[in-house]
């Protein structure tokens, strides 16, 4: 799916498209389990419904998202895609920097609080940073120490999908305002530039549902999700994160960092899934998915 073919296109998905282009299972399958739930939530609360689709790289979120807004028309349920990735504080080039440099100095701090840091070591690390192998845990075990690779992990996971990185604050806002009734609001889109950043005035009137697609689209950091969906992604089939959301998107050392400590948070996030879908279309509760991944990594 080309950048802007869902989300900021006017053009409305078409089922038939959709259907000839993708292999539908998965979501024909989820389809069976949330439609009712939907329901149950309109008939509880007379109100509009907000369903989360997260999950990793690779996990099929945007695709799932497109397929369910779909099915959701072919039912006559009128709804919108929000994407999160327009939400971030940084464009994607300066989010991975700053990404980057948060790993890189809590690594040199680390070693200043050790003791263990040396002109001599300075000179190695800059060597390893400019060949992109400084997260590379094999090479800069000696440098660096274990520890301090785990201490730079822990500097990242309290930068990714927080609010330090994300604005949920403005993401909360539309969510609430969209399930008060809200006709007119204002969509953030973000692009790869700095002059790529623009709100979009909306017509909301008639959507009962907003299908928020996103990585973090079941953190605890924003609220008003009614119906959670998290995609797995089985170990050892993370897929190479698209374009669309990273510059540095190529398979190095920091890169996998990254996506390891997202795949370990979406994983406690998981809790909180009313629908957990696996790639071969299995839906499971949070129960069923506790026992599951067990298999899965067998």
């Amino acid at each position: 799916i080309e950048k802007g073919t869902i989300m900021e296109s006017e053009a409305e998905p078409s089922i038939k498209g959709a259907t000839e282009k993708y292999d539908t299972t998965l979501a024909e399958k989820l389809m069976q389990k949330l439609l009712p739930m939907i329901e149950n939530v309109e008939a509880d609360t007379f109100r509009k419904v907000v369903v989360a689709v997260s999950g990793g790289s690779g996990s099929g979120k945007t695709v799932t998202a497109l397929l369910l807004s779909c099915f959701l028309k072919e039912k006559g349920i009128e709804n919108y895609i929000l994407s999160g990735d327009a939400y971030p504080h940084r464009i994607p080039k300066y989010n991975d920097a700053e990404r980057l440099q948060i790993f890189r100095e809590n690594a040199i701090v680390g070693m200043l609080k050790e003791q263990t840091y040396t002109e001599e070591r300075c000179t190695i690390i800059q060597e390893f940073q400019k060949a992109g192998n400084d997260a590379d845990e094999n090479m800069s075990e000696n440098i660096h120490g274990m520890s301090l690779i785990s201490e730079t992990a822990e500097g990242l996971e309290n930068y990714l999908g927080t609010e330090k990185e994300i604005n949920f604050e403005e993401v909360n806002r539309l969510v609430h305002a969209f399930k008060a009734g809200g006709e007119k609001l204002w969509v953030r889109h973000m692009g790869r530039e700095e002059t790529e950043l623009w709100y979009e005035e909306k017509d909301f009137t008639g959507i009962k549902v907003l299908l928020v697609e996103w990585t973090h689209s079941n953190s605890e950091y924003y609220s008003g999700v009614d119906i959670p969906i998290y995609l797995t992604v089985p170990p050892g089939d993370i897929a190479e994160p698209l374009e669309r959301n990273r510059d540095q998107w190529i398979d190095n050392p920091f890169t996998m960092m990254v996506l390891d400590i997202e795949q370990k948070m979406l994983k406690k996030q998981a809790e909180k899934a009313k629908l957990i879908v696996t790639r071969d279309g299995t839906v499971l509760d949070w129960k069923e998915y506790a026992q599951f991944v067990p298999k899965l990594q067998k």
